[in-house]
């Protein structure tokens, strides 16, 4: 048969034997000696058992509410210090905050960061997955996440931390000056990497835009940026590459770009994470300290 009492009838029931008197557990619990008395009675009525015996003096236990409070007393026990550790989980700078980032924007943003970070806060773990892949963030129990381009996650707070292009770029030997128009890219021999087609390009002079997978002439494909880096600064082929990346290579002379007017709309590289109202302290602590290096 359904139980018609409450874990509240149960805390009251409790906290009168701990404390011995109705009049003091009414006061520790904040409610009314009528509404301690109404839960207590409703407590007996459900059990069908007589739990305490009340006079003008004091309250004492039968033997039901001593078999009765002997177990449940040990529940509310480890209940408070379940409460307890959540509540120090959510305002202290300890624990373990989970996070997800692009392999390669990640490392090149937020590696020097996340070190910094654990020295600042010595109690904090980072449990950190860089994957190109847009993993699952419920399953993985993720805090804090960082996306290029498409940041969305339903109920989840955006904030922009910077913006990046992709380049077109070739190893500084590589002839090119035939090529005027990103047309003329689909029989050259290029690099291309997982995430990073289609070849979004965008006139900065004309504004005339030009959109095209690489499948011709593929001579490496790859699923990480820092290969593709290697394979154009060896000569293998052309590829599209984020400026961050590709601007640092070209300035030290080790690339050059092809049709420095073509490049892609700028594109977002996001912090997401949960509602502002329930973020336990640690986290706090680290999108703050993100926002502020940005």
């Amino acid at each position: 048969m359904a139980s018609n009492y409450s874990l509240d009838d149960l805390r009251s029931f409790c906290t009168i034997v701990k404390l011995g008197s109705f009049k003091q557990a009414a006061a520790s619990l904040g409610i009314s000696l009528s509404t301690l008395s109404r839960r207590v009675n409703l407590l007996e009525q459900s059990l069908q058992l007589r739990l305490l015996n009340r006079d003008a003096h004091r309250v004492t236990l039968t033997h039901s509410g001593e078999t009765y409070f002997e177990r449940y007393s040990k529940v509310f026990s480890e209940l408070d210090d379940i409460e307890q550790t959540l509540r120090d989980d959510k305002h202290q700078a300890k624990g373990k905050i989970r996070i997800t980032a692009p392999i390669y924007s990640g490392k090149q943003f937020l590696s020097a960061l996340f070190c910094d970070f654990l020295l600042k806060y010595p109690d904090i773990q980072l449990d950190l997955r860089f994957s190109n892949e847009l993993i699952d963030i419920e399953k993985y129990g993720i805090d804090i996440a960082f996306r290029v381009r498409n940041p969305a996650i339903d109920n989840w707070v955006v904030r922009q931390l910077k913006l990046t292009r992709n380049v077109l770029c070739c190893h500084i030997n590589q002839p090119h000056s035939h090529i005027t128009h990103p047309s003329q890219l689909v029989n050259e021999p290029k690099v291309t990497c997982v995430g990073l087609t289609p070849w979004q390009l965008k006139n900065q002079l004309t504004g005339e835009q030009f959109s095209f997978a690489p499948t011709d002439n593929i001579k490496l494909h790859v699923d990480e940026i820092q290969m593709m880096e290697e394979a154009v600064k060896s000569g293998i082929g052309i590829s599209y590459m984020p400026d961050y990346i590709a601007l640092p290579l070209i300035e030290s002379g080790k690339l050059k770009r092809i049709l420095p007017d073509w490049q892609s709309e700028q594109q977002p590289f996001s912090m997401l994470y949960r509602d502002r109202e329930h973020i336990p302290y640690r986290v706090r602590l680290l999108i703050e300290y993100i926002l502020q290096h940005f």
